[in-house]
């Protein structure tokens, strides 16, 4: 599929390795000229040199600290912030226990996981809005959906950046610019295999066992590659994407059980107290749950 967007400009943060960088890739085979960025000048050069020789595309190498204002002035720089294309992106901050997190700890993880997205997106929303195309995806966490208790830093910082962009999302969809999320699971990258060397060595088992073990109990039966969510990342950012917006889109594998709800536009039952939950032949599809005098929610 031709996703329509070649020629166009993107910034891909932390994208040295990892779903950063495969998210690149996928841009950068669509015709999409890079902006990759990372705090090691090794590995970012790396990075744009092998995007560089797989798809022949411009790819600009910036190391920086992108959670500072002269890193993402560095970052924003090659293209003057004029970009068509925003994947924000951030390591997780570490996990814990809540009881020993500082004020300085909470300060870092919102800096890196909620402000500095938004920074961002502040520096470039405005141009895609008069060019009338825009894609902004932020990479956060199946944790938003499903927060884990010891990645508490990352469940206050990424939901804080969630829904801050389930707001603005709405006032910038008429101008042809999508905001949304994409959250993944278990992924086999470098840093799921580094924690899991860890776990492994805990356990008192090799680790090659140890991923085969949790690999296979998983509701896939596998984990996800980098590639699969590179490529879902370049289809948001698509020509066909811009009737996808304010959403959040968890790449789990199927992980995650839930019952979603969502507004439907049936009226309510006048005459009835608004605080009623009622089934009835005025109000009951399979699914539906009604509380008179509200937007009806259906139940997936």
């Amino acid at each position: 599929m031709d996703l329509g967007i070649k020629g166009k400009k993107a910034l891909v943060c932390a994208s040295s390795k990892g779903l950063g960088k495969a998210s690149a890739m996928a841009l950068a085979e669509n015709g999409v000229d890079l902006t990759i960025c990372s705090r090691t000048p090794e590995a970012i050069e790396a990075a744009a040199d092998e995007i560089r020789s797989a798809t022949g595309v411009t790819v600009h190498a910036v190391a920086c600290d992108i959670t500072t204002p002269e890193g993402r002035e560095k970052a924003l720089a090659p293209f003057n912030a004029q970009l068509d294309i925003l994947v924000n992106n951030a390591g997780g901050p570490p996990p814990g226990n809540f009881r020993d997190w500082t004020r300085d700890d909470w300060i870092k993880a919102v800096d890196a996981n909620m402000l500095t997205a938004i920074e961002l997106i502040k520096a470039t929303v405005d141009g895609m809005i008069e060019r009338k195309f825009g894609r902004i995806v932020n990479i956060t966490s199946g944790a938003v959906k499903s927060p884990i208790a010891i990645l508490g830093l990352s469940n206050g910082a990424r939901a804080g950046l969630t829904g801050f962009c389930a707001g603005i999302a709405r006032e910038v969809a008429k101008d042809g610019v999508t905001i949304n999320g994409l959250l993944p699971g278990p992924f086999d990258t470098d840093r799921l295999r580094g924690n899991m060397k860890l776990q492994a060595q805990k356990a008192g088992v090799d680790f090659e066992t140890y991923y085969a073990k949790e690999a296979a109990a998983h509701t896939a039966g596998r984990f996800g590659t980098p590639d699969e969510f590179g490529q879902t990342c370049a289809f948001l950012c698509s020509a066909h994407a811009g009737y996808i917006n304010g959403q959040n889109l968890l790449m789990d594998g199927g992980a995650f059980r839930s019952t979603l709800w969502e507004r439907d536009g049936f009226p309510g039952r006048k005459g009835k107290p608004a605080t009623e939950l009622q089934h009835d032949a005025t109000s009951f599809r399979p699914g539906i749950f009604h509380i008179p005098g509200r937007p009806v929610l259906r139940q997936h």
